[in-house]
């Protein structure tokens, strides 16, 4: 457990059975819920950094016809939000078991604040470990308001609030990270999932997140990660590599920093 603030602790778990890990999510959650109605207690918020052993998951809605082919790895229906999915080595995955009440957020601010959060980490990380500047201008990672997530474009995209990020001179080259959230009682748990250095070959067998042929995609795919997972802080040279523990932190802290409230919501585009 390590604290990041008085109200926010982390907690991280290796190689993760992900029907354990859940169960030991949804407990945690209902004890809060129960301090919170019974003592009117706040207890703090906990984020869990998790690496799972290969899954597919499946969310309230799922439907069978997403899972494309029968494979060795385990198939767990869930009650996060979402259709199916995969997690696995290589993959980052934070829980957010979030007071939402307490801080104020409703749930659309979670989701905003989940998508805003790898926006900036991913468009850090392609800015300061491209191999030319240009090179970083041509990607930029970016949410949709029609398909939760976080996709990379190509070309330019704008950041204008009015203007949904799939324009006429820029190009959605797929999905680099998922979103599932479940809120119970004004407490949210499930969470994110970042593909950084991951093998991509486990979404062949689904329609991820029920797209038919959704070109999924990871960092790695863009810049140099390092796969000894040696941390290198020298964030401001292009020919450095990044270690999955580094993007980790980098997403962590953003994360702290917003719920802490020194990171605001910037507008969401409207649905179109």
């Amino acid at each position: 457990m390590q604290p990041l603030s008085d109200t926010l602790i982390s907690r991280t778990f290796a190689d993760a059975d992900y029907v354990a890990t859940s169960d030991a999510m949804r407990a945690s959650i209902l004890k809060r819920i129960e301090v919170k109605q019974q003592q009117g207690l706040r207890t703090p918020d906990e984020l869990w950094i998790v690496d799972h052993n290969d899954v597919y998951t499946l969310g309230q809605a799922s439907k069978p016809e997403h899972i494309l082919q029968q494979t060795d790895t385990p198939i767990i229906q869930t009650d996060r939000g979402g259709q199916v999915t995969w997690h696995g080595h290589g993959q980052l995955v934070i829980y957010w078991l979030f007071d939402l009440d307490s801080l104020g957020w409703s749930v659309r601010n979670l989701v905003s604040h989940a998508e805003q959060a790898l926006e900036d980490v991913i468009n850090d990380c392609l800015k300061s470990h491209c191999s030319s500047e240009s090179a970083a201008s041509d990607f930029k990672a970016k949410a949709r308001r029609d398909a939760p997530g976080v996709y990379i474009y190509s070309g330019t995209v704008t950041d204008d609030a009015n203007t949904e990020a799939q324009t006429t001179d820029n190009i959605m080259l797929g999905k680099i990270a998922s979103l599932g959230f479940k809120i119970k009682h004004g407490f949210s748990y499930h969470g994110l999932a970042l593909n950084i250095n991951c093998d991509l070959s486990a979404f062949n067998a689904i329609n991820p997140c029920g797209y038919a042929g959704m070109q999924m995609l990871r960092l790695a795919d863009f810049v140099s990660i390092d796969n000894n997972d040696v941390d290198n802080h020298k964030m401001n040279n292009n020919e450095a590599t990044l270690s999955y523990k580094r993007v980790s932190q980098m997403l962590i802290d953003n994360i702290a920093q917003r719920h802490a409230g020194d990171i605001a919501l910037r507008p969401v585009p409207p649905k179109s």
